[in-house]
């Protein structure tokens, strides 16, 4: 109950979240799966049938294989939201404000520049030759047909043709997000702050120990 000096206070809201774009590299994946079945059958064979030494050496073989090939396969991603840029790389993430991001560079890979001078490839998003060939060879055909539809009288085809845009690789298309996300949202307050990068102990730690143990058993072998 209020007196009439006292009006009820509005309940604080929250700070708005803002939904993670998830940038993966689908052939990645699908080739990570793929190692991980046949390592796993090899192995599981070995630690059940072997003789000997063979199944404490298919377990070194594992635990060293397995998170390398999670990490190179599996693990890369991409987060980015109205925020920040959070980049999962094999062995470490990188949380980056926009406010801190200084650009994007792509050659024959991507990588994010911040503005302490370092830089950092992006490997969830992998630069593709043959994807930028067959984009290349779509423009063409694409500007071939809206030429030949202008010819015979067909100028809003062309138009709506060349309103498009140019064709871009998958990599690239996903790049190109990045920086209109960047210059979107370089300068709003909440995306300010520092840097931060952190190691991924749980993909370094047992492929550490899974090559020591390999080591040792193939030396005194």
């Amino acid at each position: 109950m209020t007196t009439p000096d006292q009006q009820p206070t509005a309940p604080e809201t929250p700070d708005p979240q803002f939904k993670d774009r998830v940038y993966r590299s689908p052939s990645g994946i699908a080739g990570g799966v793929l190692l991980l079945a046949i390592a796993g059958w090899l192995g599981i064979d070995a630690l059940v049938t072997g003789e000997g030494r063979a199944p404490w050496v298919a377990l070194a073989a594992l635990l060293f294989l397995v998170p390398l090939v999670l990490a190179f396969t599996v693990r890369p991603a991409v987060y980015a939201n109205e925020q920040r840029l959070r980049v999962r790389n094999p062995f470490r993430v990188i949380v980056l404000p926009w406010g801190t991001v200084e650009g994007f560079r792509s050659g024959y890979s991507n990588e994010v520049l911040d503005k302490a001078g370092a830089k950092y490839q992006v490997w969830a998003v992998p630069v593709s030759l043959r994807g930028r060939k067959r984009a290349a060879r779509r423009e063409a055909r694409g500007e071939a047909r809206g030429a030949a539809e202008a010819a015979r009288g067909g100028q809003q085809h062309h138009a709506a043709a060349v309103a498009t845009g140019p064709v871009r690789a998958a990599g690239d298309q996903i790049m190109e997000e990045l920086r209109e996300l960047l210059e979107a949202r370089g300068k709003d307050p909440r995306a300010q702050g520092e840097a931060s990068v952190r190691w991924a102990y749980e993909i370094v730690a047992p492929a550490a120990a899974g090559a020591v143990l390999l080591a040792i058993l193939l030396a005194v072998g």
